[in-house]
């Protein structure tokens, strides 16, 4: 593989250091990637120009600012802009029209997020509605997280209920009564592992479990205590 190209994929551009936007460039940092984070912000691009590879102010709804910074050359974008929708779709413009080949795009609205989709964005992210959903189902339910994707799917860590505790996976005929799967399990003081037919669920163990939102919602509400 050409060394140019594999470091070009090794490299992200983060534009906008906000909340969100500096805490996707911090986490890309931290899987030893390198970031190049944008922001109009002289006291943002201060905070963050030790902690970052690369921290740049400039305006990223200027086509000719970003030509100069190099942009073409990312393979990926994250535009991290919530507030300024104006600045958020020029910029998503801007890099789609650079040839930035794939961008992921916060939104703060449905029709936001449609435009942004309509000028260049690959991706649509909305943060504050997804943390919402998932705090939501925490609070309602037995969750320690949730995820839902696109189709009405959903993966969930919940607190194994009792209905499952002693009974291999295999036999207690989880998957036809309660139409979710099993993933994962993480046994007392024990990182999570695979489970399979033979994993037998305790008390105190959590699951990782899948399926339908309405499935996997029903089956985290099951008593997970004997109090």
């Amino acid at each position: 593989m050409d060394k140019k190209r594999k470091a070009v994929a090794e490299s992200v551009l983060v534009v906008g250091l906000g909340r969100f936007g500096s805490a996707v460039a911090s986490s890309l940092v931290g899987m030893d990637k390198e970031v190049m984070a944008i922001d109009s912000n002289a006291l943002l691009v201060q905070r963050w120009s030790n902690e970052l590879t690369h921290v740049v102010q400039a305006d990223t709804t200027d086509e000719e600012a970003l030509r100069q910074l190099g942009v073409a050359s990312f393979d990926r974008a994250v535009v991290a802009i919530g507030s300024d929708i104006e600045a958020s779709v020029l910029t998503v413009l801007a890099l789609a029209e650079a040839g930035v080949q794939e961008i992921w795009a916060k939104a703060i609205t449905s029709k936001h997020g449609k435009i942004l989709e309509r000028v260049g964005a690959h991706h649509v992210v909305y943060p504050e509605r997804a943390m919402g959903l998932r705090v939501a189902h925490q609070i309602v339910g037995s969750m320690e997280d949730f995820m839902e994707f696109e189709g009405g799917y959903a993966l969930a860590r919940i607190a194994a209920p009792t209905i499952t505790w002693g009974v291999p996976l295999g036999k207690s005929d989880i998957r036809s009564r309660h139409r979710i799967t099993v993933v994962g399990i993480k046994k007392r003081a024990q990182g999570f592992s695979y489970a399979d037919q033979e994993t037998i669920p305790r008390a105190g163990d959590e699951l990782i479990i899948s399926g339908s939102v309405r499935a996997v919602e029903k089956f985290s509400s099951l008593p997970h205590s004997t109090g």
